[in-house]
């Protein structure tokens, strides 16, 4: 499986979205005047691309504008570049750009796919949940 034998770790991998909508909101105004409020809507995002390795709890993480087969393969290189001394299995979900025929492995580096709608099994989807319950809760809905 790999060409240069080494210890061998295992990471779960996962992205998730973060980011903001504005939406529009009424306003008061005494009768009888009815204000126009104009708004835009602006939708903006950042991606976190994020691989937890369970043997000891390590995270490496990165973000970027947005998810591709681009953005998966600057990932992939750079959790490669971390581990040199070892190999790393990767187990992820079968996201379009997870399975890209562009993607070009590291040599220290291979995938493993997990089921189609199994999130339940990537404990990176539990960090996620996390983050977002703590830190990016909305307190005002």
């Amino acid at each position: 499986m790999f060409p240069t034998v080494r210890p061998q770790r295992v990471m779960y991998q996962d992205e998730a979205r973060f980011g903001r909508i504005s939406d529009t909101r009424y306003c008061w105004a005494k009768k009888p005047l009815h204000p126009e409020v104009k708004a835009m809507l602006i939708y903006q995002y950042t991606y976190a691309y994020a691989a937890v390795s369970p043997q000891d709890g390590r995270m490496d993480s990165l973000v970027l504008p947005e998810v591709s087969s681009k953005c998966m393969q600057i990932f992939l290189n750079e959790v490669a570049q971390r581990y040199p001394d070892e190999n790393i299995l990767m187990i992820k979900d079968g996201a379009g750009w997870h399975k890209s025929y562009h993607l070009q492995l590291p040599e220290n580096l291979r995938l493993l796919f997990l089921p189609p709608y199994s999130p339940e099994l990537n404990p990176q989807e539990h960090i996620w949940d996390e983050l977002r319950e703590k830190y990016f809760h909305n307190p005002g809905l």
